[in-house]
């Protein structure tokens, strides 16, 4: 007897190779089994955008098995809305991800994309946003920013 399998769509790009979205996809395979499929849209229109967006679809989804996610994957259309629209099959897969750069930096969250992709499957969209937190740097103050530093000091107490 074969054991159930949630089918989760992941729509990603720039972030699919992210440490937060293989995270984020192991953590969902901890609460039982799934197998992800990749819709990755094309990076512009044509056979050309479609056959390098394979390729780092490809990239990507060897990265994934490395991980252990029996992931699949396609290439979409190169609005992400339409890839979805196109992609969609509530037949075929049970969650969807949206992954995105963060905040502003994202022109999936500036047309609001996990939204508009949970008003065309339906389902709850979980949102991962990958590749822009930068790793604090704990060092010294750099010399040229101790008197800035002192200052801003001096005036924080003046204010009190």
């Amino acid at each position: 007897m074969a054991t159930y399998q949630a089918r989760v769509l992941v729509i990603a790009n720039q972030t699919a190779g992210s440490p937060e979205l293989v995270a984020a996809l192991q953590a969902r395979q901890q609460k039982g089994p799934m197998v992800p499929t990749l819709l990755m849209p094309a990076v512009r229109n044509g056979f050309a955008g479609k056959e390098e967006t394979r390729d780092r679809l490809d990239d990507v989804i060897e990265q994934w098995r490395e991980a252990g996610l029996p992931a699949e994957g396609v290439v979409g259309d190169p609005d992400p809305a339409v890839a979805v629209q196109e992609t969609w099959d509530p037949r075929n897969f049970d969650e969807v991800i949206v992954s995105t750069l963060p905040g502003s930096t994202s022109k999936w969250l500036q047309s609001d994309l996990p939204h508009r992709v949970q008003q065309i499957t339906g389902c709850v969209v979980q949102h991962v946003e990958a590749g822009g937190k930068r790793e604090p740097n704990y060092g010294p103050v750099p010399e040229k920013d101790r008197d800035a530093l002192g200052l801003f000091r001096l005036h924080a107490q003046k204010d009190r």
